[in-house]
């Protein structure tokens, strides 16, 4: 009888880890179509003939893409977006870099002190908060309607971050690497241009590749700072696609988005082949 009753509870046992494993990986299967769902609709919605708010495809066309190129600022726009979003990388890496570098090798009173205050203050203040004097201090150094301008702007605000991130890197790297590269006379920026980097180069790929998202789809900045539509990024050139009632054109709408997502997903797909997003930096001591 006690085997029989032992047995009984082993089955119950059994049922109730499989009907609870049933029920993650329903609660799985409903998350991920939750979130896969705008996908979809970015995926159907610009071949669709009839567009709508609803994932369908009716009929296929290509002529919301004819209407999309109808516009003479959507090439632009994209090569706008692509030279935005490199400047400002090529800025924040070699700037990181450098801030990271001497953060993590010089021992200065307060330095995670400040790091913690500077990072804290880039996620409080953020871009819609400063607009205003930031639009102010652009006007009075004249770089208003500049990719300059723009590039400063963003790079001030995705920097702290930046050196928060890459420091971690540098402080996996072992010191006596440099040692020996200052016993045959290599100088601080050789070290870190043939030494340290090299080591930090995951660390350099994390920092390019958030900044290319950040700056790829940032609108605000570029829209308060950018008056000229002929150097206007795709973000901003997307917002004439809606009405001045608001209302969006979704046969457009959806096409330029399918358009200005492309890039993100090759980035996505390089970086996937080339790091398989496993990134780590330094070498253990």
């Amino acid at each position: 009888m006690a085997a029989q009753g032992s047995g009984g509870a082993g089955g119950r046992e059994v049922v109730a880890g499989l009907l609870s494993r049933l029920g993650l990986y329903l609660f799985v299967v409903v998350v991920s179509a939750y979130f896969a769902l705008p996908m979809l609709w970015l995926l159907l919605t610009p071949f669709s003939t009839r567009p709508s708010l609803a994932a369908t495809l009716p009929g296929v066309t290509l002529d919301n893409f004819r209407g999309v190129f109808e516009n003479p600022y959507v090439l632009t726009s994209l090569r706008n977006s692509l030279l935005l979003a490199l400047y400002t990388m090529a800025l924040v890496v070699a700037s990181a870099t450098l801030a990271a570098y001497a953060l993590s090798r010089v021992r200065l009173p307060g330095r995670d002190l400040l790091l913690y205050v500077l990072l804290l203050f880039s996620s409080v203040v953020s871009g819609t908060a400063a607009m205003v004097p930031l639009f102010l201090l652009m006007f009075q150094l004249d770089l208003v309607n500049t990719y300059l301008g723009v590039t400063l702007a963003l790079t001030g605000g995705l920097l702290p971050a930046a050196i928060f991130i890459l420091k971690d890197f540098m402080d996996g790297t072992p010191a006596s690497y440099e040692e020996s590269a200052r016993v045959f006379g290599a100088s601080p920026l050789q070290v870190l241009r043939d030494v340290v980097a090299p080591l930090v180069r995951p660390g350099l790929a994390v920092i390019a590749v958030w900044t290319l998202v950040n700056v790829w789809g940032n609108f605000l900045m570029p829209f308060i700072l950018l008056r000229d539509p002929d150097v206007a990024p795709a973000s901003v050139v997307m917002f004439s696609f809606y009405t001045e009632g608001g209302q969006a054109n979704l046969r457009l709408l959806a096409a330029f988005s399918l358009l200005y997502s492309v890039p993100v997903v090759l980035l996505y797909v390089f970086v996937n082949r080339r790091y398989g997003f496993r990134f780590y930096g330094g070498i253990k001591r």
